[in-house]
């Protein structure tokens, strides 16, 4: 026995010898010069890295890889080794996507490298996908902060490198919306000579991978990952683009990740290693070709090579895929290649294939039965609140400098445009990052708000600087802004002014319309009297603040501002303003003198108990009528159209669904998954308080000790507004909390209503259905939400009803003829989707915390049939696009003999035509301007509204002589003719019918007239020649 195991010794020994004798290592060049087979299966091998601009750790943190004991992410190092590996082999290909790191980089880059960058871009070794600032999230932001952010990144990459990216990578977000699809995709237009394809962004094609697991699960069986998209009904075909849904995630098949730390096999292909497995490899990527091969259509597939902050060490990854490509093209039985979506694009074009049609959006996103990615649009909703107000600050500011001029030197709006466009993110206005996340997001635009501030007081001052009266030539206002105005805390208008000083209002309006509307702003004593633009008195009203009020601002501005001081302020003043388009109007506040009227003091009214009690409020043709016994709104009425009826409000709240992980689902930052529901009732017998005067009546609601609210009617308006305070939601039972409101109408439904896509078009839902695919419901509500950016309605056959919201929120008609959105969330449990961490939002002052507090606003109106999208759409702009005001004081009242107190920027005859919307004017350099306008209503939306209009940029700029007019794309980085030269016209299988599209023709270099059609935007670059400078 022992002489036999010798002997099996010795042949192992002497093997080993003669193994040795005859083998040795070499080098092996591997040819990765790859083209495609038409013959074969082609594998499309993508190298990618997904860096989120902020999630686990900060922009910051995960540029220079600070913070690791979190995640070991550093994208500096993901640039650096990709670069040099690039380098290393010129067949080798990588995409990028975030400009927000890539800026960054390059600007830290020496020229040489720059020199040697420029090169792998210009030889498309490199190439810039999507191309935004970040890869924005698609359920919570506004479609003009989608257009920005965008164009920021376009025009850094245009600027740097001469290129316009031709492909959409939307990888990672949760869901994707209607107007994604056609802001990206293609515009082909009709007319009577012949057609020409246009574009939006001149993208191709869109690639993304999150979609819900049942509706993949048919697509994987139908073979329809890869569709062409048409997300709008107005737009239809003449607005689609190529999109390729991912068949699992955007990872590589499994077994095939190549960091320095992954799992998966590399290619041993030294014949001295034992592990020898070259074969055995080349099977499995074989195997995993053909799988995915029967998925799709055509003879090419795409593996996406990489994941998130991967390739810190590029050549772990590059040293696999050369390998596989060399090895598998030796095997021929399937084709291998370095590649990049606009390859992959080209390819599938080439195959002259049909394609399946989409319609719609891709929302709610479901990865599991139990975990709808419906939570975080409401999310974080004090941040979402932040961002919009930001945006529409920001589209005004622009404006303003454009006006004033803007120079090299001195505060500009450029850090408010990246703060925002980061914001953008799809981990940051969603509300789905870690906590010192959100508020290293809240400091980048508080910062970018103050440098913008700076600009649009600088630009009042020049706008109404100086009548020409010598008197005053040296008089330089001084403007302050109160971003904090929402919780009634203003300085400037909280001064004393029985001292002999004024207080003077400008309030700028950034719509291309007249406005007429009540402002109000926080004061401190009663004896006041308003004077408008020509010094005439108008009327006022004081309103006592409530108690609530007084505690949320003296609470909040120790904990925002680190000020002991507390507000002065005991009214609100509201006063009505008359505002010109694109320009501004001027109101002073001062002591009223013994001979002026005084601002009048609104009468307080408790209404007392008893059978069937009701009262009504309202000083205009909206009445709103409310029981006295059960605190509610019962009944809507306006007197001039006619319309009566029943719409009751309430509050409820679901409770969290307290799980552990993916089995036993939490509901979460990303995911919603209620457990009970609760109805929110008065804490005993608590009393309305109604507050009445001549321009608005209020009605106070205490519902419990964390949620109050204020409903407002407005003499001269038709709507309802609904302000709430929310928290801090109690959560000391154990249980997180999502608060919802209700407004409930008699409408016959039909389980059918509407919501916005990201403030753009209504899409419409049927509860518990989906078009694509037959749904099983195991979330009746979850499973129903939606995100709004703008509003939602119901209809029946003869009434509309509306509401409208001032932020991103979820909502829903979980019963028919009933409103639902979700307003505000606090919950106990990470919901293991990555963040870690439980939404548990804190406000804090020193070491005394409390649930985050969050004041917002809706609005509601109901309408005959067909004649609520007049309302959305107007009322709907001026939600996003509030007046902005500023405030300074002055010594007597010699303002209105002193400045200019009012001006429009647009000819005094003229205004923009009601649907229409400038939403960009900003000056890119002396004497160019940056043009966007936007058709605001759809196709058949409504009866007058719903056409062709025109814009004369002539009355536009009428102070400025227009030397050349240039359409551009959306991000302003190519010509609109240079696109109509590239575009690709796919083939549709079964595409419906549809009448004429129409668009609006091109601008005549004389009448210089710009048409817009339904759902169109139109972008220009302007080169002006100043005729006369504003202000002087």
């Amino acid at each position: 026995m022992e002489v036999g195991k010798l002997l099996f010794l010795f042949r192992i020994v002497a093997a080993g010898i003669c193994f040795a004798t005859h083998l040795h290592s070499t080098y092996i060049p591997y040819n990765t010069t790859s083209a495609i087979a038409p013959s074969k299966i082609n594998v499309h091998l993508v190298p990618h890295s997904h860096d989120d601009v902020g999630w686990l750790k900060t922009v910051d943190q995960y540029y220079v890889g600070a913070n690791n004991s979190i995640r070991g992410a550093c994208v500096q190092n993901v640039l650096d080794s990709v670069i040099s590996a690039l380098l290393d082999d010129n067949n080798r290909r990588f995409i990028y996507v975030e400009m927000a790191f890539f800026q960054r980089w390059w600007r830290q880059q020496s020229d040489t490298l720059k020199a040697k960058v420029k090169h792998l871009v210009n030889s498309g070794q490199l190439e810039f996908i999507n191309g935004g600032m970040c890869m924005h999230d698609e359920a919570t932001p506004h479609y003009i902060d989608l257009i920005d952010q965008t164009t920021l990144g376009h025009r850094f990459i245009l600027d740097e490198f001469g290129k316009k990216p031709r492909v959409g990578w939307q990888i990672d977000p949760f869901g994707h919306s209607a107007v994604q699809a056609y802001l990206l995709g293609a515009e082909k237009i009709f007319n009577s000579l012949c057609y020409i394809i246009m574009a939006q962004l001149g993208f191709d094609s869109l690639f993304f991978a999150r979609i819900d697991y049942q509706d993949r699960a048919k697509r994987r069986s139908d073979r329809t990952l890869e569709v062409i998209w048409r997300g709008s009904r107005s737009l239809s075909s003449s607005s689609q683009i190529f999109t390729g849904i991912f068949p699992i995630h955007y990872e590589p098949p499994e077994g095939f990740t190549f960091e320095i730390n992954d799992v998966s096999a590399p290619i041993q292909d030294d014949d001295l290693l034992f592990d020898y497995n070259v074969q055995q490899r080349v099977d499995n990527f074989v195997a995993a070709a053909v799988a995915q091969a029967n998925l799709t259509r055509t003879n090419h597939i795409m593996w996406t090579m990489g994941t998130d902050f991967r390739y810190q060490y590029a050549v772990s990854w590059f040293r696999q895929m050369d390998k596989f490509i060399h090895y598998v093209n030796l095997d021929g039985r399937v084709n291998a290649l370095y590649s990049t979506p606009s390859i992959y694009t080209d390819a599938k074009y080439a195959a002259n294939e049909k394609w399946p049609l989409k319609t719609g959006d891709f929302f709610p996103y479901a990865d599991r039965e139990n975990a709808y990615w419906t939570g975080y649009f409401t999310s974080r909703p004090a941040l979402k609140g932040y961002v919009r107000m930001l945006s529409g600050y920001y589209l005004a500011a622009r404006q303003l400098e454009f006006l004033k001029g803007r120079y090299d030197s001195g505060p500009s709006t450029d850090a408010l445009a990246d703060a925002l466009a980061i914001a953008q993110h799809h981990d940051a206005v969603s509300g789905t990052e870690r906590q010192h996340v959100a508020a290293d997001y809240a400091l980048r635009l508080s910062i970018g708000y103050k440098e913008a501030e700076a600009v649009v007081a600088s630009s009042l001052a020049v706008l109404t600087g100086s009548r020409l009266n010598p008197t005053y030539a040296d008089s330089v206002p001084d403007f302050q802004q109160c971003p904090l105005l929402n919780i009634s805390y203003c300085p400037p208008s909280e001064a004393n002014f029985s001292d002999g000083k004024s207080l003077v209002i400008i309030a700028y309006n950034p719509l291309g319309w007249r406005r007429v509307e009540v402002i109000r702003i926080p004061v401190s004593s009663q004896d006041l009297v308003v004077l408008d633009s020509g010094g005439r008195e108008i009327e006022s009203q004081l309103l006592p603040l409530s108690n609530v009020s007084l505690r949320n601002v003296n609470y909040h501005i120790k904990a925002y501002l680190g000020m002991s001081a507390s507000s002065s302020a005991r009214y609100w003043l509201a006063f009505s303003v008359s505002v010109p388009p694109l320009g501004f109007s001027t109101y002073v506040v001062s002591h009223a003198k013994p001979t002026e009227s005084r601002s009048i003091i609104s009468t307080l009214y408790t209404p007392e108990g008893g059978v069937d009690k009701t009262f009504e409020v309202g000083q205009g043709n909206l009445k709103l009528l409310y029981s006295v016994n059960e605190g509610k709104l019962k009944r809507y009425t306006n007197r001039r159209n006619s319309v009566t009826a029943i719409a009751e409000h309430s509050y409820s709240y679901y409770t969290g669904y307290n799980g552990t992980d993916r089995v036993f689902q939490a509901s979460g930052a990303y995911v919603f998954r209620p457990n009970e529901t609760f109805p929110i009732k008065p804490e005993g017998q608590v009393p309305l308080t109604v507050m009445r005067g001549p321009l608005l009546d209020e009605v106070h609601q205490q519902l419990n000790t964390w949620l109050y609210q204020v409903t407002r009617v407005y003499k001269g308006k038709e709507h309802a507004e609904v302000e709430f305070t929310i928290g801090p939601i109690p959560v000391d039972d154990g249980f997180g909390k999502e608060i919802i409101t209700q407004i409930t109408t008699a409408l016959d439904t039909n389980k059918t209503f509407y919501t916005d896509s990201n403030g753009r078009d209504f899409l419409k839902r049927i509860r518990d259905y989906r078009a694509d695919w037959d749904l099983e419901i195991h979330q009746p509500i979850a499973g129903n939400y939606y995100p709004i950016n703008l509003g939602i309605y119901l209809e029946d056959e003869t009434t509309e009803v509306s509401v409208l919201v001032d932020r991103a929120v979820g909502g829903s008609s979980l019963v028919d003829g009933q409103i639902e959105l979700m307003l505000h969330r606090r919950l106990l449990n990470d919901d293991s989707r990555g963040v870690g961490e439980a939404l548990n939002e804190e406000v804090c002052i020193l070491d005394n915390c409390k649930g985050l507090t969050v004041q917002g606003k809706f609005y509601l109106r109901i309408d005959p049939r067909g004649e609520g999208a007049k309302w959305r759409r107007t009322f709907g702009q001026e939600v996003y696009s509030p007046l902005l005001l500023a405030f300074s004081q002055e010594e007597g009242s010699n303002w209105i003999n002193s400045h200019i107190t009012t001006f429009s920027a647009i000819d005094k005859s003229y205004s923009l035509p009601d649907n229409i919307a400038v939403i960009t004017l900003q000056e890119l350099q002396i004497g160019k301007v940056l043009l966007r306008l936007a058709h605001l209503y759809e196709t058949g939306e409504d009866k007058d509204y719903s056409v062709v209009t025109g814009v004369e940029l002539k009355k536009l700029f009428p102070d400025k002589k227009i030397i050349k007019v240039t359409e551009m794309s959306l991000s302003a980085n190519q010509e609109r003719m240079e696109m109509e030269k590239k575009r690709l016209d796919w083939k549709v299988v079964g595409a419906p019918e549809e009448g004429k599209v129409v668009r609006g023709g091109p601008v005549d270099p004389l009448k210089l007239v710009v048409e817009l059609a339904p759902m169109e935007i139109r972008t220009f670059i302007i080169d002006l020649s100043y005729l006369k400078v504003f202000g002087s």
